[in-house]
């Protein structure tokens, strides 16, 4: 499985704000881990498969990387076994 660097994904450090909510649409088993972040959309692409909460916990484990915070910090909110996703970032 190819996981990418921390510094190959987009910097959302000013939008790590308690509360603050991102609407995540996920493209589990692709051929390697990325993100993208356009318009206010945020897209991540995971390696890993959708099977046991693997693909949940890479994605947990990326927008927290870009949003500078740990993951434990990310609630998934809403779309746990859904590709379209909530996360709650709460410090």
């Amino acid at each position: 499985m190819a996981r990418a660097k921390p510094r190959d994904f987009p910097d959302l450090n000013g939008l790590a704000k308690p509360g603050a909510r991102f609407k995540v649409k996920v493209i589990p088993k692709s051929a390697s881990d990325r993100m993208t972040f356009d318009n206010g959309s945020i897209r991540i692409h995971v390696a890993a498969p959708p099977e046991n909460g693997k693909a949940n916990q890479t994605v947990s484990r990326i927008l927290a990387s870009s949003l500078g915070v740990a993951p434990s910090h990310l609630v998934l909110a809403r779309g746990h076994a859904a590709r379209d996703k909530v996360f709650v970032y709460e410090p």
